[in-house]
């Protein structure tokens, strides 16, 4: 008898580990995406079997999949980063001041001093966060004008223009390796990373720990003041990385380069699955939203979908998602009483 349930039980095991809440969740998202290609692929074979198609399908999404793997650290945390845009914004003028300021810099030095950059506004709003004790929404929101204001009074009325940057550097802008932009593969091994690291350390760990209870994460010991930081730091820092990513993407940047892409990173991940109560979701999750939400923008017009409904659509899932994560929080919340009161 055991020989025969012990198989069956690991069977079911793997079940549940790859059929669970978040895990289905993910799977989802991504039958949605696969979906949204099809049917606009239907409608037009250019918008996936032609150079560009496939081009735009994968290097599109990039930027914002950077800002929401950044966006979900800090929502697993209990937190939440409005000014991503506004630093996408100021490190992409950022990274054109650098080239026409200091002709001849090695663009990997610029990467690196933009990432930086982006890292210390992060720090920022981390440090107004965790020391004055003031919801992450209000000081975020603060520092997205305060930053933007910072971008629009760097830029005047002037704008960054193609002309001004290195062909080597717009060249990453549209490199291919074996068919996939160069862009799309850095953004896939800063996923990969970033991944690796809320599962397999333990200050990745503790930051769902936190954001699933941060008076009870106190009380045990944990850092919460370091992580919260560490969250916002990496939300900069990969901010940052977008600000290069386009530059080298589109060349041209004015002051309101980022505008409005902070509600389309907090979209993606909470579409993605990450809880915006905090403590649960995966960057998968949060990088196959960005995915999901960039292709719709792009597939709904071939599909002749007037743009009211491209919003409403987007509107939908975001509401659709937190609906849904309020029902698995009150599932699992049952389950734990039942249990409780069977033992």
């Amino acid at each position: 008898m055991s020989t025969t349930t012990a198989p069956a039980t690991a069977s079911s095991g793997r079940l549940k580990a790859l059929f669970g809440g978040g895990r289905m969740r993910e799977l989802g998202i991504l039958l949605a995406l696969i979906l949204v290609v099809a049917a606009a692929t239907l409608k037009n074979p250019a918008f996936l079997f032609s150079g560009d198609g496939w081009r735009d399908l994968l290097l599109t999404p990039s930027i914002l999949l950077l800002i929401a793997v950044g966006q979900a650290f800090v929502i697993i945390t209990r937190n939440v980063d409005i000014s991503i845009g506004s630093i996408v914004g100021l490190t992409a003028y950022f990274t054109g001041r650098l080239f026409i300021d200091f002709p001849g810099i090695p663009i990997a030095l610029v990467i690196v001093l933009v990432i930086g950059f982006g890292a210390l506004l992060g720090l920022i709003n981390g440090m107004l966060v965790a020391f004055a004790k003031v919801p992450a929404m209000v000081i975020t929101l603060g520092t997205l004008y305060a930053y933007r204001g910072i971008n629009v009074l760097w830029t005047g009325s002037d704008r960054i223009n193609p002309s001004d940057l290195p062909s080597e550097f717009l060249g990453l802008g549209v490199q291919q390796i074996l068919s996939i932009p160069l862009l799309t593969i850095v953004a896939i091994v800063v996923l990969l990373a970033a991944a690796w690291y809320l599962r397999n350390m333990r200050s990745g760990r503790e930051l769902y720990a936190i954001g699933s209870d941060p008076a009870a994460a106190d009380l045990y010991g944990l850092k919460v003041t370091r992580r919260v930081l560490v969250a916002f730091v990496v939300s900069g820092a990969l901010g940052g990385l977008a600000g290069v990513f386009y530059a080298a993407r589109y060349g041209t940047i004015s002051s309101q380069a980022g505008s409005g892409w902070e509600f389309d990173a907090i979209g993606a991940a909470v579409i993605g699955g990450v809880a915006i109560v905090g403590g649960v979701g995966s960057v998968w999750g949060a990088a196959i939203g960005a995915f999901l939400l960039m292709t719709i923008n792009r597939a709904l017009p071939i599909l002749g979908i007037p743009d009211f409904w491209q919003r409403a659509v987007v509107g939908a899932l975001i509401i659709g998602a937190i609906v849904l994560d309020r029902v698995l929080a009150l599932r699992q919340k049952r389950r734990l009483i039942e249990a409780r009161d069977e033992s």
